[in-house]
C-alpha cells in the first residue's frame, strides 16, 4: 500500500515526475497544465480539488501510479479517511428547485423517498436528502415499524395474508417476530408483475467463459418465469414431502438460479453448497440439513480447467442427483443407479401444458425455512444457518437502501449459491426489477472484464482479493466500464490501493462497502451514496440497523466518540437468524451479551473502530474465526488439516494476521513439533503440504503464507490456545507476509 509520506504535494509535482511515471512528454505536459489549473482554482479545498481531478483529469488507461500520485498528494496534509467520492447535492437541487426531470434519474431510491416524505417523516429539521441521511437512518431505528411498512411498499412487495403487525417485541424472542402471521413467498415475489416490469424486460443476462466474441444471452421475465414454473412442477414428481430440503452444488448460472427459484416457490427450502467444497464438506452440509436430493452438475469449466463436480457428489455419498451437463446436451459421463439426468428430470413434465401454466407458488408461513445456509463456527461443525422467508426481505431492502438497485439496473457480483452472496444476489436484484448479470467461468481474467463491458453493468460487486487480481494482471485493460455508476465491496477488509485502482476503472465512480453476515441475510453497516465515501471505510450503520462498539468492561461506548473493540448489533433485525439446526442460537448471539434500554444486544464477533471522522473500519475476528479470501473458516478446521499432515507435528495453531497496509487477513500457522528442535524440520516443504493439503480436504482457496516454529503454544489456566497472544506476536512479522 502506498502512504502519504512517499509522495509529494500536487503543487510540487512537475512535468518531469509525471515522465517518471512512463508518462509521454507531450501527455505529461497535458496533464501537468490540467493539473495547475485545478490547484489554481480548487487548491485551498483538498476535497473539491480531488473530486475535479478525478472527474477531469484521471482516465482508467492512464498508469495507476499517476492516480496515486493525484490522490496522495491531493491529500497528503488531510489526515485520516479523506474522502475518494462525494454526492452531488446539485442534483437534489435542480430536482426540487426546478423539477428537471432528467436529474431524476441520478437520484437515489432513498433520496426520491425523503423529497417526497422527508418532512412528513423527520419534520421541520428534514433539509435534503444529503443533510438529512443521517437523521433517516437514526429514524429507521428508532421507528422500525413505520420504516419497514414504507419499505416493503417501496419495493412493491406482496403477501397473500397481511402480518398482523410489522413488528411484535417478546421476551421469547429477543430478536423480536416479524410480519406474525403473514403468508408469502419470496421466490414468487421475484417473478410477479408489478409497477416495476413486464413480461418482456430482461432479468438475467449471461455468458460462459470462452465464449467471449459470442453476444451475451439474453433472458426476459416471461422465459424465466416459464424455466422456474417447469422445474417447480418436475420437483414435484420426485415424490418428497413439503419443506423437505434440497441441495444446490453448483456454480452460479441460469440453471442453478431457476433451480433456487423453483424449490422454493414449490415449497421446499433449499440447501447452498458450494461448488468448490471437498466431498467430505459436501457430505457434512447433506447430513446436518438431512437433504433428500440435490442439483449438481456433470463437471465445471474454470479459467480453462475441467473440474469435476458430479464425482465430488458421489464420493459424498449424496442423496438421489438430478445431473445437469455442462453447457452440452446430453450428458458425457454414466450416473449412479437412481439418479436423474437434466433431461430425463424435465421431461417428467409435460414441457408445453407447464411452460404455459403458471406454478401457483405455495404460501409459506413468515417463519418458514426457505434456505439452509452455512457459516463457519469456532468448532469444527459449520452452523447451519435457516433463512425465513423474511431474510429475502433484508437482503432486497439492503439492495434497495444502500447499493441504489432499481429498474434499469443490470448488477454483475461474481459469486455462488454456497455463499449467502448468491441468494443475496437474487433478491436484491429480481425483486427490485433489475437486471442479474451472470459469468459462468472464473472472474479472474480478461474474459470477465469483457462481459462486464458487453452486458453493460451499472453495479458490479466484488471481494477484494479478486480486485487484487485484476490489478496485479491489469486483465481489466482496453475494457469499456464506463456503464458502471457504482461497485459495492464486502467478504472481507479492502486494501486501500485496490478501491483506489478500482474506481479509477469507472472513472470514480464510488466503491459502498458492505459488512454483514450469513446469519443477518445482508449487511449491518454501509456505505451510502448520500454520503462522502472514504476508501476501504464503512460511513453508516445499516438502515434500520444499530451498531454499539463495546468497551474494555463489555459495556457499550458512546456512540459518537472514536474507539476500537468488538462490535454488537442492536437485537431488533427483520429478515435476522433466530435459530440454528447444529447450535444453541440464544448461547451463540445473546448469551453474556449486555443490554441497552432494556434489550439484550446481539452478538456479532468483529472488532471495530470508529474514527475520528465518524467513519468505521475493520479489524477482523474478535474470537478464533479469520477471513480467508471472502471465506470465514474457523481456526480448528484449519488446525485438523495441519496436524495430519506429518508425523513429527506436535500440534499447530492457524491465526489470520491483517497486513500492515490493509485488507484480507494472511494465514500464519504456528507449529510445535514432538522434537525440541523445530529449526531441523524444512518449513518450506511443510508449507506446501499445508497448503497442498488445505486446498484439497478444505477449499481450494486458502494458503498459508507464513510458518513459525514455536516451543509450545501460550495456553489459559484451563489449557485454552490464546490465539491473540500470537495473534500479536505474529502482527509483528506482517511486513514478510
Amino acid at each position: 500500500m502506498a502512504h502519504h509520506q512517499d509522495f509529494k504535494p500536487l503543487h510540487s509535482i512537475t512535468v518531469e515526475n509525471i515522465q517518471a511515471l512512463g508518462i509521454p512528454s507531450d501527455a505529461a505536459a497535458q496533464l501537468h497544465l490540467k493539473l495547475t489549473e485545478i490547484v489554481a482554482t480548487y487548491g485551498a479545498d483538498a476535497t473539491k480539488t480531488w473530486q475535479h481531478i478525478s472527474q477531469h483529469l484521471l482516465t482508467p488507461d492512464i498508469p495507476f501510479s499517476f492516480h496515486q500520485m493525484m490522490y496522495y498528494g491531493c491529500y497528503i496534509n488531510f489526515g485520516p479517511d479523506p474522502p475518494a467520492w462525494l454526492p452531488d447535492p446539485l442534483v437534489f437541487f435542480c430536482l426540487s428547485v426546478f423539477s428537471l426531470v432528467r436529474e431524476a434519474a441520478k437520484l437515489t431510491n432513498i433520496g426520491k423517498l425523503l423529497e417526497r416524505r422527508g418532512k412528513e417523516l423527520l419534520g421541520s429539521s428534514y433539509k435534503d436528502p444529503i443533510s438529512s441521511f443521517s437523521d433517516f437512518q437514526e429514524f429507521s431505528v428508532s421507528n422500525l415499524e413505520l420504516y419497514w411498512k414504507i419499505i416493503l411498499e417501496e419495493m412493491n412487495i406482496s403477501f397473500s395474508v397481511s402480518p398482523e403487525c410489522i413488528l411484535r417485541e417478546t421476551p421469547l424472542h429477543p430478536g423480536g417476530q416479524w410480519l406474525p402471521g403473514t403468508r408469502f413467498n419470496p421466490a414468487k415475489n421475484c417473478l410477479s408483475l408489478n409497477g416495476k416490469r413486464s413480461l418482456s424486460d430482461i432479468v438475467v443476462i449471461t455468458r460462459n467463459e470462452g465464449g467471449d466474441e459470442a453476444p451475451v444471452t439474453r433472458l426476459t421475465l416471461k422465459e424465466l418465469r416459464s424455466a422456474v414454473w417447469r422445474v417447480a412442477y418436475a420437483i414435484d414428481t420426485l415424490g418428497l414431502e413439503k419443506e423437505s430440503a434440497i441441495a444446490i452444488d453448483m456454480p452460479m448460472d441460469v440453471n442453478s438460479v431457476v433451480i433456487y427459484l423453483a424449490i422454493i416457490i414449490a415449497g421446499y427450502m433449499v440447501v447452498s453448497i458450494a461448488d468448490s467444497f471437498a466431498p467430505n464438506e459436501i457430505s457434512t452440509r447433506l447430513v446436518i440439513s438431512k437433504a433428500k436430493a440435490i442439483f449438481t452438475q456433470d463437471f465445471i469449466c474454470r479459467g480453462g480447467k475441467t473440474l469435476s463436480l458430479y464425482s465430488k457428489v458421489i464420493d459424498a455419498q449424496s442423496p438421489i442427483a438430478i445431473v445437469i451437463p455442462n453447457r452440452n446436451s446430453s450428458l458425457s459421463i454414466k450416473l449412479r443407479d437412481g439418479d436423474i439426468s437434466w433431461n430425463e428430470f424435465l421431461e417428467r413434465v409435460d414441457e408445453s401444458s407447464s411452460r404455459e401454466v403458471e406454478y401457483i407458488g405455495v404460501e409459506l408461513p413468515v417463519e418458514a425455512f426457505t434456505n439452509i445456509l452455512f457459516s463457519s463456527g469456532t468448532t469444527g461443525e459449520p452452523k447451519a444457518i435457516p433463512w425465513t422467508t423474511t431474510t429475502p426481505l433484508k437482503a432486497a431492502a439492503d439492495g434497495w437502501s444502500h447499493l441504489n438497485i432499481g429498474k434499469g439496473d443490470v448488477v454483475a457480483w461474481p459469486t455462488n449459491l454456497g455463499w449467502m452472496m448468491g441468494p443475496f444476489l437474487i433478491y436484491c436484484t429480481l425483486l427490485n426489477g433489475a437486471t442479474m448479470a451472470l459469468y459462468n467461468g472464473s472472474p479472474l481474467g480478461s474474459g470477465f472484464a469483457k462481459f462486464v463491458q458487453d452486458a453493460k453493468v451499472t453495479m458490479l460487486g466484488v471481494v477484494p482479493s479478486i480486485v487484487r487480481t485484476w490489478k496485479s494482471t491489469n486483465c481489466t485493460a482496453g475494457h469499456d466500464w464506463s456503464t458502471i455508476r457504482r461497485f459495492a465491496s464486502t467478504g472481507e477488509a479492502s486494501g486501500v490501493d485496490e478501491s483506489l485502482w478500482l474506481m479509477g476503472r469507472a472513472h470514480y465512480k464510488p466503491v459502498i462497502e458492505i459488512c454483514g453476515g450469513t446469519e443477518i441475510g445482508g449487511g449491518f453497516i454501509a456505505g451510502s451514496l448520500l454520503q462522502p465515501q472514504s476508501l476501504s471505510a464503512f460511513s453508516t450503520a445499516a438502515m434500520g440497523c444499530s451498531l454499539f462498539i463495546l468497551g474494555d468492561d463489555g459495556s457499550p461506548r458512546p456512540s459518537d466518540v472514536p474507539g476500537i473493540g468488538e462490535l454488537a448489533l442492536g437485537p431488533l433485525l427483520l429478515g435476522a437468524s433466530s435459530t440454528l439446526l447444529n447450535a444453541d442460537h440464544y448461547g451463540i448471539y445473546f448469551k453474556g451479551m449486555p443490554a441497552w434500554n432494556g434489550k439484550v444486544l446481539r452478538r456479532h464477533g468483529d472488532v471495530f473502530e470508529r474514527t475520528s471522522r465518524g467513519y468505521y473500519r475493520a479489524h477482523g475476528r474478535a474470537d478464533d474465526t479469520m477471513n480467508l479470501g471472502g471465506v470465514k473458516v474457523s481456526s480448528v478446521e484449519i488446525e485438523k488439516v495441519c496436524n495430519a499432515v506429518a508425523e513429527t507435528i506436535l500440534e499447530t495453531a492457524a491465526i489470520g494476521v491483517p497486513p500492515p497496509g490493509g485488507g484480507p487477513d494472511k494465514l500464519v500457522v504456528a507449529v510445535v513439533f514432538k522434537d525440541s528442535e523445530g529449526s531441523k524440520h524444512n518449513l518450506n516443504s511443510l508449507k506446501v503440504s499445508f497448503n497442498s493439503a488445505l486446498q484439497k480436504k478444505l477449499n481450494p482457496l486458502f494458503k498459508v503464507s507464513h510458518i513459525v516454529a514455536l516451543p509450545s503454544l501460550p495456553r489459559t489456566a484451563t489449557n485454552k490456545v490464546m490465539r491473540r497472544v500470537l495473534r500479536q506476536q505474529f502482527s509483528q512479522i506482517g511486513s514478510k507476509l
